[in-house]
């Protein structure tokens, strides 16, 4: 008996769910219960995760003082997993159990990647088992397995069919409502992916207007354009906090555009053959390119591989179709990933290469594989064409790549690969995946086991590829035993006096990333590529690097007493341990030697001079930090003005001293005019002080528009001041200085998603009514077909219905067409249809 499409869906679901299974547990295993894997999943997925679930259970939504010197917490972490689904599932479970569940939420999501790509893919095929397969290859395709390593990817591959699949419903059933939904789920998952989707769907909607059979009308495209509106205001309250984050970022600013002729040709000598290289080869390792190592796309995502069928079935599919819908997309979805220009419309024509939307396509070639593998069990010839050509061009790749001569070190060697080994194992896998395909199509076409057989080699495929996948990207056992040991349960181990200090940061020499979140303490040593722009802006102004992480180096001993730091850790195996000058020894705790700075300035302190920022720009920026210590720096003459009763502008005198001695000095002044009391909540910081002036008082939190401050429960003016940070006016004697902070944009967002939600009621609402009248015409209609005077078919009349806008007009248009009046009809829009009519939707479809 054949499967019903419940069990399909459903067979989807667990099929995918226990592969993913199994294809983790050896890892789960191997790390007793963990799963560690390499690269920015330990250092941002495991401690991102464990951040932001404690900081949503404990209420404290608003500023993060553990992402980098502070951030905007909805800002920083709506990109990487806050408002998905998957993250939160967690919420129930304590934070202690984020690490456990890792690899259950990567398996959960696959599952799902597989649902809902065969809720879509099953439109499409007559028999409903070549959408099963289709949803298996999606799910467990090149892209996938390369996201691994930032697994929040894999969120927006899970959504994605459901916005393709709420196009459909919209145009083909007129189903009202679950496109806004799901343009709603989308953007809310993940904005910055949400907006290369959004380019991908306008193309899909214009070339699937191209199919004349769809039943695309002006009225339902412009359906189609209020609903993506409504979606978009529903989710109002997570996009404008996300979106004004990001404003002044200069990774999303003018100078990041892909402009003049790198907006045509590829900068990287061999990206292009690198991408049609990722379509019929397996997904190589982020920051391991193997076959093209000079091509660049380390950590883009490149990849387009699915599992055992390569691109041979939608090679397949374009060949045997002339002017098909499916074959234009994915045509121009090549065009666009060989085109850089094109290819940036994805991430807002930013300069850097990724291929992060590849996803995309991918579905598309799972629908155009599943057809094309439906339609060969009539015609072999249909898919032996596409496996032929798959052959013949990963052959040529396998030969460029493997067996080109050239000369390295004065010696003529073969090959131009990096990693002779795993090109030679991926030329196996791949060739011996074609073998097997054509086997299976030339022999066993039509035959009762074929589809098991199909599906069985992609299932072998998928857990073969997958394991040994997982096992060449992870580190070794010591490497995770010491992830385990020193980051995720250091936490609980690190022992520090604070000797009434309630706040300081930490730094580390060489160490891993992101080490002072997974111990949950403020640090100057962060990767995050989503921070306030005042940080972006403070760091390369002093001289510092700062792109997707900060990591000053040691030689700026002097940013360290800016920056409220007390503590150094050094990997006591390191033979380097030559701390920076005014460190002393303090222990040895989970094999880092510690040590403590003698001029560490708590937060909040006050200065006498100041210098203008134009002044600070004839400094040279390895200095600059040393003079922030001595003087505060205003952004102009305005601000200046605002303090000239309590301060005097300095001059610095040149050459600067940048020494030891000058800062140890400096940081003692500073001492004198510190805050007594700093305590953050999870609504800003409180800070005491009791100066014998008034003053303008410093703190090393970054600049943002959040904030509002009050001395004495009076409002006082947040001043910009050291590039990039705050200061405000402090009276002499006991002051109480407070901070608070609300997400910008998280209000009005509010409003606006409240607005649309009453909208979108109201739509609703509208659309039940429309169906209502719609429903009744509907019965005009099948009692109108059977009369023999009427000879219009169910299509006209639906046409009718829909140009005239209302069932009367369309009953009087049907009726003049047929020569007879309502009276001689003797039927009027009040009556019930006889029991006996055929209804429409019982009649075959066009």
């Amino acid at each position: 008996m054949p499967m019903t499409k419940d069990l399909r869906y459903r067979k989807a679901f667990w099929l995918a769910l226990g592969m993913a299974f199994l294809i983790f547990l050896p890892f789960i295993i191997y790390d007793g219960g963990y799963f560690i894997y390499y690269g920015d999943f330990n250092v941002q997925q495991i401690p991102f995760y464990k951040l932001a679930h404690e900081s949503v259970r404990s209420g404290n939504v608003f500023w993060s003082f553990y992402t980098d010197l502070g951030a905007n917490f909805i800002g920083s972490y709506s990109f990487y997993l806050l408002f998905s689904p998957f993250f939160w599932l967690t919420l129930p479970f304590p934070t202690s159990w984020l690490p456990f569940l890792m690899a259950p939420l990567l398996m959960l999501k696959t599952a799902c990647a597989a649902l809902t790509a065969y809720l879509y893919l099953e439109r499409f095929v007559r028999d409903r088992d070549f959408a099963l397969l289709g949803s298996i290859l999606y799910a467990f395709s090149g892209w996938m397995f390369f996201n691994i390593f930032f697994n929040h990817f894999h969120d927006v591959a899970v959504f994605f069919p459901l916005l393709l699949l709420g196009v459909e419903k919209l145009v083909t059933e007129h189903k009202r409502g679950f496109f806004t939904l799901m343009v709603a789920l989308n953007a809310m998952v993940n904005y910055w992916f949400f907006v290369g989707e959004v380019v991908f769907v306008v193309l899909y909607v214009f070339v699937r207007m191209t199919d004349k059979d769809w039943g695309m009308t002006l009225k339902t495209f412009c359906r189609l354009a209020l609903e993506a509106v409504m979606g978009v205001g529903l989710v109002a309250a997570v996009l404008l906090p996300s979106v004004l984050a990001l404003l002044g970022n200069p990774r999303t600013g003018v100078d990041d555009l892909l402009t003049g002729w790198n907006f045509w040709i590829y900068w990287q000598d061999q990206n292009r053959e690198a991408i049609l290289q990722s379509i019929f080869f397996p997904p190589e390792w982020p920051a391991r390119l193997n076959f093209f190592p000079d091509s660049g796309g380390a950590w883009s995502s490149r990849s387009a591989w699915l599992p055992l069928v390569g691109a041979s079935g939608a090679l397949a599919y374009c060949f045997s179709r002339k002017n098909d819908w499916l074959k234009k997309m994915l045509g121009i979805s090549l065009l666009m990933a060989l085109v850089p220009g094109l290819n940036s419309l994805f991430i807002l024509l930013n300069h850097s290469y990724y291929a992060r939307w590849f996803y995309m396509p991918i579905l598309l070639m799972a629908l155009a594989t599943a057809r094309a593998l439906e339609e060969s069990a009539a015609d072999n010839s249909y898919m032996m064409r596409g496996l032929k050509w798959s052959l013949i061009i990963s052959v040529t790749f396998i030969v460029m790549c493997g067996l080109t001569p050239q000369v390295k070190d004065g010696k003529l060697v073969f090959g131009l690969e990096s990693n002779p080994k795993m090109l030679w194992i991926y030329a196996v896998i791949v060739l011996t995946c074609l073998l097997y395909m054509t086997l299976l199509i030339s022999r066993l076409r039509g035959h009762q086991k074929f589809k098991k057989l199909l599906l069985g080699g992609v299932c072998v495929v998928c857990l073969s590829f997958g394991v040994f996948y997982l096992a060449n990207g992870k580190n070794g056992r010591t490497q995770s035993q010491f992830i385990i040991n020193n980051a995720i349960n250091g936490r609980e181990v690190i022992s520090l006096p604070d000797d009434g200090v309630s706040f300081s940061r930490i730094d580390f020499y060489d160490s891993l990333d992101n080490m002072g979140m997974y111990w949950h303490r403020p640090t100057i040593q962060a990767f995050h590529s989503i921070v306030p722009p005042s940080i972006m802006e403070f760091y390369p102004t002093v001289g510092v690097k700062r792109d997707v992480g900060s990591r000053p180096e040691a030689d700026y001993f002097a940013l360290r007493p800016l920056l409220s730091v007390r503590w150094l850790f050094i990997e006591s195996g390191k033979e380097n341990q030559n701390p920076m000058p005014g460190y002393t020894f303090h222990s040895e705790q989970l094999g880092y030697n510690v040590y403590e700075n003698q001029h560490f300035l708590p937060m909040g302190f006050a200065y006498s001079e100041y210098i203008l920022r134009d002044q600070l720009e004839d400094i040279s920026e390895k200095q600059r930090s040393n003079v922030m210590l001595r003087y505060l720096v205003l952004e102009d003459e305005e601000a200046a003005a605002r303090y000239s009763d309590i301060m005097s502008q300095g001059e610095p005198t040149f050459p600067i001293d940048a020494s030891y001695d000058a800062m140890a000095n400096d940081a003692a002044d500073r001492r004198e005019m510190c805050c007594y009391d700093f305590t953050h909540d999870n609504r800003g910081f409180t800070a005491r002080s009791n100066l014998q002036q008034d003053t303008l008082m410093f703190f090393s939190v970054p600049y943002d528009a959040g904030w509002t401050a009050t001395v004495n429960g009076n409002p006082v003016r947040i001043e910009k001041v050291n590039v990039g940070f705050m200061g405000v006016r402090v009276p002499a004697g006991e002051a109480v200085i407070r901070f608070e902070y609300f997400t910008p944009g998280l209000r009005e967002g509010l409003w606006i998603s409240g607005g649309f939600l009453v909208l979108f009621g109201l739509y609703l609402w509208w659309c039940r009514k429309e169906a209502r009248e719609t429903s009744r015409a509907l019965d005009i209609q099948r009692s109108l077909f059977l009369g023999e005077a009427v000879h219009l078919t169910w299509e006209e009349y639906l046409k009718q219905y829909r140009n005239k806008g209302s069932r009367q007009d369309a009953l009087q248009k049907a009726l003049e067409q047929a020569g007879l009046t309502q009276e001689e009809f003797h039927f009027t829009p009040e009556d019930s249809p006889p029991e006996t009519a055929e209804h429409p939707s019982d009649r075959p479809s066009s």
